[in-house]
């Protein structure tokens, strides 16, 4: 009965948070080979499940920048209220292969602070 009642439990979390899982991607559609350094202001901010994302206006059009999950960036010191819309950011990271306009931040620079993301 423990152990019905134990996959039981697994499934239901599996089920419950497979929006979730299956959302989360790997990176080899980002090309490590390509480094960008974009400078400019964010225009919006998500701290959702499963990385925290921004939008960021850099070199004439807008950047949608991948940055880490909501645990490690209150971890490293950027809590949800460190990122606002206009604030200027630097991002360091790789351009998405497929989605023009997407970064792998793997460092951001926001008001003097450098935080690596991975």
């Amino acid at each position: 009965m423990i152990r019905y009642l134990a996959a039981m439990a697994v499934g239901v979390f599996a089920f419950l948070n497979a929006p979730i899982l299956s959302a989360h991607h790997g990176w080899s559609g980002y090309d490590s080979a390509t480094v960008l350094n974009l400078t400019g202001p964010i225009a919006r901010v998500s701290y959702v499940n499963p990385h925290v994302e921004i939008d960021v206006n850099a070199d004439g059009k807008t950047w949608t920048a991948i940055l880490a999950p909501l645990f490690r960036m209150q971890a490293r010191g950027l809590p949800e209220d460190s990122l606002k819309v206009g604030d200027r950011v630097t991002l360091v990271g790789y351009p998405h292969r497929d989605k023009t306009g997407e970064l792998r931040a793997e460092r951001i620079v926001v008001a003097g602070k450098t935080v690596e993301l991975r």
